[in-house]
């Protein structure tokens, strides 16, 4: 989970989760110009199914000059900018395998039970999250796309910037890997890798996923 370091992650399992846990969604603000819908633009959505219907709000996807995006890839690429941006969907996660692994910093969330938590935790960790900018330099396998967001903490205030590369891997239609690296980097020690594997393990037990779409759309999901 996004953005700050290992203490500050602990600080907030202990008090802007359990303050999100009381008012799960109706302190979250999204900030305006995080979207990027433009109003001719509708949103891409697929048949409704128990996870809920499929509903992109980022879909106008900003390429590097050179760089095409097919319509899967389009999709994907979408479904991700909505996940930074703490608009998670159990629909938007199922584009994502089963066993499919997440990774920045403070964490490398492997398969569904880590993964999804991870997302759904924005929410409960800030009251605020923008994009400010996005760029996909390559459509390749990953796909790579230079990534800029604020955050500002729920209940403490605390504003930060990151800017960071994220590479997403697919298999087939789906993704099988999304890797943030802040300021293009991730930690290889065996301390760090440490504590981001225990951030994964402790997240779940703090921040519950919908059980179906209907739960989802009651927590102002979709």
């Amino acid at each position: 989970m996004r953005p700050f370091a290992p203490q500050l992650t602990r600080s907030l399992q202990t008090v802007e989760l359990n303050t999100a846990r009381a008012n799960p969604i109706s302190s979250f603000r999204v900030s305006p110009s995080k979207l990027t819908v433009s109003p001719n633009t509708p949103q891409k959505s697929t048949m409704s199914t128990d996870k809920g219907e499929l509903k992109i709000e980022n879909t106008n996807i900003k390429t590097r000059e050179g760089v095409t995006l097919t319509d899967n890839q389009k999709t994907l690429v979408g479904s991700v900018l909505d996940l930074f941006a703490g608009r998670p969907s159990l629909a938007k996660l199922q584009l994502w395998k089963d066993d499919a692994t997440f990774e920045d910093p403070i964490t490398v969330a492997k398969g569904r039970r880590q993964y999804e938590p991870q997302w759904y935790g924005l929410q409960a960790a800030f009251s605020e999250i923008e994009r400010l900018n996005h760029e996909v330099t390559s459509s390749g396998n990953p796909i790579e796309m230079d990534l800029k967001t604020r955050y500002v903490v729920k209940g403490i205030g605390k504003e930060q910037v990151v800017e960071s590369k994220v590479l997403i891997y697919t298999e087939g239609e789906k993704i099988s890997m999304v890797q943030d690296k802040w300021d293009g980097k991730l930690p290889d020690s065996g301390i760090a890798n440490a504590f981001r594997r225990l951030n994964a393990n402790s997240v779940p037990l703090m921040v519950s996923v919908p059980k179906n779409a209907e739960e989802d759309a009651k927590r102002g999901n979709q």
